[in-house]
């Protein structure tokens, strides 16, 4: 099965990324277009928030090249943290081990379950795993692939439109 692409060569398949980069701007808008303008990245979706604004914006360069960018108040020194990919089972026997601060695990509106340590230096490091089943809130991934599908404007997910990059 060939993965769907947009006109760049970028795939836009919808895949568990083993490791992302998150981004707290305070300008959503401008972020995502130094990325985009300046670093040759693409926005696959934009995830609208209660008031109708962009709340989250998925950009990608190449396949495992992922960068979310949240809108939020980052402070200096601050906002960003790296995000690994982890199984839900495995979140509340590391967050008792895991030295530094510790949030969660805890739930996103995004359907993953989330666990932030914070390093000496301020640093987060998310362990981010999909939520079970059972627990997940169906309508909202489908409207993720909808939302992904129609604004990489390549028609359902599935679909192909050449060749992708690695």
């Amino acid at each position: 099965m060939t993965e769907p692409t947009l006109d760049t060569g970028i795939t836009t398949d919808l895949y568990p990324m083993p490791a992302f980069l998150t981004i707290e701007a305070s300008n959503l808008e401008r972020t995502v277009d130094f990325f985009v303008n300046g670093l040759d990245f693409v926005s696959l979706f934009t995830l609208p928030g209660p008031d109708g604004g962009p709340m989250l914006v998925h950009l990608r360069r190449w396949r495992y090249q992922d960068i979310l960018v949240r809108r939020g108040d980052p402070q200096p020194g601050t906002g960003w943290s790296i995000s690994f990919a982890a199984e839900a089972e495995e979140l509340p026997a590391l967050a008792l081990q895991a030295p530094g601060t510790v949030d969660g695990p805890t739930d996103t509106p995004w359907n993953t379950r989330d666990l932030t340590v914070t390093d000496p230096d301020g640093y987060r490091i998310v362990f981010t795993a999909r939520r079970p089943a059972g627990e997940r809130d169906e309508a909202f991934s489908d409207e993720i692939r909808r939302l992904a599908a129609e604004q990489a404007g390549n028609g359902a997910p599935g679909e192909s439109r050449g060749a992708g990059r690695p």
